[in-house]
């Protein structure tokens, strides 16, 4: 940056920027939480199947997914306010289109069109704090954005089964207009621009490339979980995603300018953070998959008796992010890893023994224990990989970790169905050959069910002792020099 962009930032009121892009972050993960609890509803309106419904997140994840990588190019392409407006602008206009929808094709519609809003938020609210806040603060400030964006997918399921029970579907969707005007308004009066712009162009090949390889990846992974691993569309839809990114990556390897700069993978934490976040995110996704199934399709909670299971251990993880970024501050991100996924190993542990008979209290306990082990990591993990990075890859840094996250919980969705699956499968073909012994059929299937359900979590206890060890090897490192770019990798970090 020029000494005369630093000198603006250096005065900049970091207050009103922050707050303004927090609250725009946190509603665009709010309407992104909501979808699960009323999809039941939505499918009796327009008198769909649920496979047809699930595009209203299937299709807001494959948009958001394709767009998280642009955002590397976009944000230095155009200023802090031009795009965070734009963005916001976006998602109102997505939001209107939901909520008049008149039939199912129009609200997809008006999902998607939000989904590109958020796709580009939270990397840009990533880059601000980089750009706003020093390395020594970076810890403190990513704490205070993880408090907003922790309780927007923690109030979200709560809140929207409370909505549905007591109004239609659209209020969810006209709720959220009010607040975005007045985001929008604010953002028009307060929000300042927090890094330079270059002249650089679109390469249409790489964004090409980009849109196939991660779409079809991301749909691949997803379909995977319902339609199994040797379903010729699932075959297909992954390859190419393989070969789209693949040509992707070396593109961007041979471009003087590349759309998503990969030197950042030149720097050795940020490597390893992006690698141990991609394998935790996988293990997080047990709690959204495997939860709700447990305690719906299982046990017969309703959809607001589970949000409010939820809402505890969410709420305890945002309360507890300011504190755990001063932690990361003062220490660094090695032990709170270690710690964090440790805890997180030992409560998921308990959920490999569930019955028909598990408690309540013991379900909220176990799962609030669960976050606090999240809480301890993750904006410390991810703050501690792009603090290596030389200023001029912040922006592509964060597009990076995002993205890599964003694939991550698509292989992990389709992991866990897979296992889930065929663990209940097998439960069930057991019962079966072993005699009913005066069981239904239908108590034999949720049995099987449960089972099925504890053996996944197990699957991801063995998937998270990776994470824990590669934890071990964080250490400290100092921001990279802009000079360290031209040098060779090993003199890098």
């Amino acid at each position: 940056m020029s000494d005369s962009a630093a000198t603006d930032i250096s005065s900049i009121r970091k207050g009103p920027v922050m707050t303004i892009m927090i609250l725009g972050a946190f509603f665009t993960i709010f309407n992104q939480t909501t979808m699960t609890v009323a999809l039941p509803k939505l499918m009796e309106a327009f008198d769909i199947d649920a496979s047809t419904g699930q595009w209203l997140t299937t299709g807001y994840m494959l948009v958001n997914g394709v767009l998280i990588p642009v955002t590397g190019f976009l944000m230095q392409r155009f200023t802090t306010r031009q795009l965070f407006l734009s963005a916001m602008f976006i998602f109102l206009v997505g939001t209107i289109v939901s909520a008049i929808a008149p039939s199912f094709p129009v609200l997809l519609t008006g999902r998607l069109i939000q989904a590109a809003s958020t796709g580009i938020i939270m990397p840009l609210l990533m880059n601000v704090v980089l750009k706003l806040f020093p390395p020594e603060r970076r810890g403190t400030a990513m704490g205070t954005v993880g408090l907003a964006i922790i309780f927007a997918p923690a109030i979200g399921p709560t809140l929207t089964g409370y909505v549905l029970d007591i109004y239609p579907w659209q209020t969810l969707f006209y709720g959220l207009i009010p607040f975005i005007v007045l985001i929008i308004i604010c953002g028009f009066i307060f929000l300042k621009n927090v890094s330079e712009t270059t002249e650089s162009k679109m390469d249409m090949i790489s964004l090409v490339l980009s849109t196939i390889g991660f779409g079809a990846l991301l749909y691949g992974f997803s379909e995977a979980g319902s339609e199994g691993w040797g379903n010729i569309e699932v075959l297909s839809t992954l390859s190419a995603g393989v070969l789209g990114i693949a040509l992707f990556t070396w593109r961007q390897l041979v471009l003087e300018r590349p759309f998503l700069d990969l030197r950042a993978f030149k720097f050795n934490m940020f490597s390893l953070t992006t690698i141990i976040n991609c394998v935790i995110t996988i293990v997080m996704y047990a709690d959204m998959i495997l939860l709700p199934l447990y305690l719906q399709n299982a046990r017969g909670f309703t959809a607001l008796e589970a949000g409010f299971l939820m809402l505890p251990g969410a709420l305890l993880m945002g309360l507890l992010s300011p504190a755990v970024g001063k932690l990361f501050d003062r220490f660094g991100a090695k032990w709170l890893t270690i710690i964090g996924v440790a805890i997180i190993l030992v409560t998921t542990y308990t959920f490999t023994d569930l019955s028909a008979s598990t408690s309540y209290a013991h379900l909220i306990l176990m799962y609030a224990g669960r976050r606090v082990g999240m809480a301890l990591f993750l904006m410390p993990l991810q703050t501690a990989g792009l603090n290596q990075l030389p200023s001029s890859l912040h922006a592509h840094g964060t597009a990076i970790s995002n993205t890599a996250r964003q694939v991550a919980g698509a292989i992990g969705t389709s992991l866990l169905v897979t296992i889930m699956t065929s663990r209940t499968k097998d439960h069930l073909q057991d019962m079966m050959a072993g005699g009913t012994n005066g069981e239904s059929q239908a108590h034999m299937v949720m049995e099987a069910s449960i089972q099925g359900i504890s053996d996944t979590y197990f699957a991801m206890i063995i998937i998270g002792i990776i994470s824990l060890v590669l934890a071990f090897f964080l250490k400290r490192v100092d921001q990279a020099p802009e000079e360290s770019l031209v040098r060779k990798a090993s003199h890098q970090s």
